[in-house]
């Protein structure tokens, strides 16, 4: 016999915040119900399943005190997030970086790449 489960998720995908229900059987996602858009949906299917989060963060700069902002290129799998963050907390760049400069490419073996959200000279 089939395992029915539902979740419920309230979407970030825009700014409508749909409170989405994930019917799942057996673990695979059967439906979607709730969004106003496509994002919605998509969103709910991986939520239920496999959440991933895109990751902003800070890194160092030689020789300057102010840190450099960054970010994942790509969601990455929720349950990296601490690991991802703590690589991105050991690195120190050197100057010049341009907005969208990888920092650390395929950050602890995700396949994603963390890159530069400002320039800095």
């Amino acid at each position: 016999m089939p395992t029915r489960q539902t979740k419920e998720f309230t979407c970030v995908q825009c700014p409508m915040g749909c409170l989405l229900t994930v019917t799942l059987e057996d673990g695979a996602v059967v439906s979607v119900s709730g969004n106003s858009c496509p994002r919605g949906k998509a969103y709910g299917r991986t939520e239920a399943v496999h959440p991933e989060r895109t990751v902003t963060s800070l890194v160092g700069i030689l020789d300057d005190f102010h840190p450099l902002s960054v970010k994942t290129a790509a969601p990455i799998p929720r349950e990296r997030i601490d690991e991802v963050l703590d690589a991105i907390a050991q690195t120190v760049i050197e100057p010049p970086v341009e907005i969208g400069d990888v920092v650390i490419p395929d950050v602890c073996g995700t396949g994603v790449d963390v890159v530069a959200t400002e320039a800095r000279s």
